[in-house]
């Protein structure tokens, strides 16, 4: 079960900050949120507050801001309608009643002449009450349509996300992946204001309970000051010489509480992977907790990971790994109960590794993705005006569907791999 919510909260932070990325430079831009969502497929809790309803839906392979015009507002009111129109203070339509007019005993019913409800923000018709006299009524910019009981705000032309300007356009898709390597380096900052930096003193760090060190007396904050004869002065002058004595006797040299002390240890041999064998004496490094080498870390860490993913994505694009080598929610999963053994802080370092690999893989220009989008953006700088909405649209369902199989078979492989073998 504890891998279940680490899961859960892992992805759930991933994808959170990720929309939200989105969120709050359309906010900026004055785009029309109507849905933020975590999730896909159906609905499992909705709230609405202002003008975006909030929702987590069942399946958690990703989620999505649904902004106004993004894809073609479907709302169309053509003359010869007969709508219901409920009025505010100011004799501004704030509904519009397309059926089930019955249910709102005080609007007012006209039959349709005219209407645009993106630009000029008027209708024209003729009211049932003032002897079918054409007249014009004002809309209210946050006016809302009702169809079926569902009430739906209008967007006028300049909230809709394609009257934007290019900047406003790209950076309010481009902030997704952007929230993800903020996140991973928030969350690297904080393992090392918890944890504290390795520094290169050489001072013993933690002990652990079944190691050499251990059994031989030695303790945490113990000061070496020499190793069989040889002077000390710094921590990877201990890791050196520990690593090339394996079931050899070391003699340390310590202060411990200001008192020298001579402490005999032998470390316990272990192979590595060139087949080589090793000392080791459960120590770790001597850690310091300072907010200036937690920032520095952090910085260094998400540096670090970066590019290590971009290596992999290109091995990957050059035929190096195949698609076994992939993994999904199911693989994810997997590797994340396997992380979570380890303790909090390398579950918290998995998951800032993770959300690197997030916003890589939506930079890439995949249709569907946000790097996909992106791209569609900077041919429109080139040309100097957008691609036709509907051919970039079937470039992007084409895409999505891709990506759909794709997922179908990495899943598959996970489970075969995890679960079948």
């Amino acid at each position: 079960m504890s891998t279940v919510i680490a899961f859960i909260v892992i992805f759930g932070a991933l994808v959170f900050f990720h929309e939200l990325g989105h969120f709050i430079f359309a906010k900026r831009a004055g785009i029309l949120c109507r849905e933020f969502a975590i999730g896909m497929g159906p609905k499992v809790f909705t709230h609405k507050k202002g003008e975006t309803t909030y929702t987590i839906r069942l399946l958690p392979i990703g989620g999505f801001v649904r902004m106004a015009g993004e894809d073609p507002e479907m709302v169309e009111i053509k003359p010869g309608y007969r709508i219901g129109l409920l009025f505010n203070k100011d004799e501004q339509v704030t509904k519009i009643i397309l059926n089930n007019k019955d249910k709102y005993p005080d609007c007012r019913i006209v039959e349709v002449e005219y209407a645009d409800i993106e630009k000029d923000l008027i209708i024209k018709g003729f009211p049932d009450d003032e002897n079918e006299s054409l007249q014009t009524f004002s809309i209210d910019p946050k006016a809302v349509i009702v169809e079926n009981g569902v009430e739906s705000q209008l967007a006028p032309i300049d909230r809709q996300f394609a009257s934007k300007t290019l900047g406003q356009r790209f950076m309010t898709i481009f902030a997704g992946p952007m929230m993800n390597f903020i996140l991973a380096f928030v969350v690297f900052i904080l393992i090392a204001l918890l944890q504290g930096v390795p520094t290169n003193e050489p001072k013993l760090g933690a002990i652990t309970p079944d190691g050499a060190a251990k059994a031989a007396g030695l303790e945490k904050g113990d000061i070496i000051q020499s190793i069989n004869g040889s002077e000390i002065s710094s921590w990877s002058d201990v890791v050196e010489i520990i690593r090339k004595s394996p079931n050899e006797k070391l003699h340390f040299s310590i202060i411990r509480n200001g008192q020298e002390k001579d402490i005999q240890v032998t470390p316990l041999e272990k192979a590595v992977e060139d087949g080589k064998k090793i000392g080791i004496i459960g120590v770790y490094s001597p850690m310091e907790k300072s907010p200036v080498q937690a920032i520095t870390t952090g910085a260094k860490e998400t540096y670090f990971w970066t590019t290590q993913i971009f290596v992999m994505v290109g091995k990957l694009v050059t035929g190096q790994f195949s698609i076994d080598a992939l993994s999904g929610p199911v693989g994810i999963y997997h590797s994340t109960d396997e992380v979570a053994k380890s303790g909090i802080y390398y579950l918290m370092k998995w998951a800032g590794i993770l959300s690197i690999n997030l916003g890589i893989m939506n930079l890439l220009p995949i249709p569907a993705l946000d790097g996909g989008r992106l791209m569609f953006f900077a041919i429109e700088a080139v040309r100097g005006k957008p691609i036709d909405r509907q051919k970039e649209g079937m470039v992007h369902f084409i895409g999505f569907a891709l990506l759909m199989l794709l997922m179908l078979v990495v899943t598959w492989n996970d489970i075969q791999r995890f679960f079948l073998k």
